[in-house]
């Protein structure tokens, strides 16, 4: 295995910290450059200088492209960082970007985060149960549960003028 991109350290870092805090929706830079650190990926001990500049610009979808086309992670309204997910929010040079490591180029321990990404992060119904507005789908199905919709269509417009 070649020596890990920072760019692939960061996207660990993150994903370790949406994995051990599914309840949380970002992240500070600071924060991931903190589990970078703690999860020392590349073994060597000290954390390497690229990495919050990495976590900061070159891996974000939604910023311009400087010099990288990544788009490992989105910025979020509140200036924080999540993994990105295809269909979030990202700048036009960075569509054809890597938005996750390749298996073959992170340490085998954390091919099973990749997989944890596919799988619930990034799933058919995570974006769902992630995104407010989306998981209001279906809320108050029951006020037309025994009636058609043009029934209840037109008795809510019973009486209009």
């Amino acid at each position: 295995m070649a020596a890990i991109k920072v760019a692939d350290e960061v996207w660990l870092a993150t994903a370790s910290l949406h994995r051990r805090y599914p309840d949380r929706e970002d992240f500070s830079v600071s924060e991931i450059v903190a589990q970078a650190e703690a999860e020392n990926a590349t073994g060597a001990g000290s954390l390497r200088p690229g990495v919050q500049i990495h976590a900061y610009l070159h891996c974000v979808a939604n910023r311009r492209p400087s010099p990288a086309r990544l788009r490992m992670l989105t910025e979020t309204s509140r200036g924080r960082r999540r993994l990105y997910r295809p269909g979030d929010s990202c700048h036009p040079d960075r569509r054809t970007g890597k938005h996750i490591p390749d298996r073959n180029d992170v340490p085998p321990a954390y091919c099973e985060l990749i997989d944890w990404y596919g799988r619930d992060y990034n799933g058919p119904d995570a974006r769902m149960s992630k995104d407010p507005i989306l998981a209001l789908a279906g809320l108050g199905k029951e006020i037309w549960a025994d009636e058609g919709a043009d029934t209840y269509v037109r008795r809510l417009r019973e009486g209009w003028e």
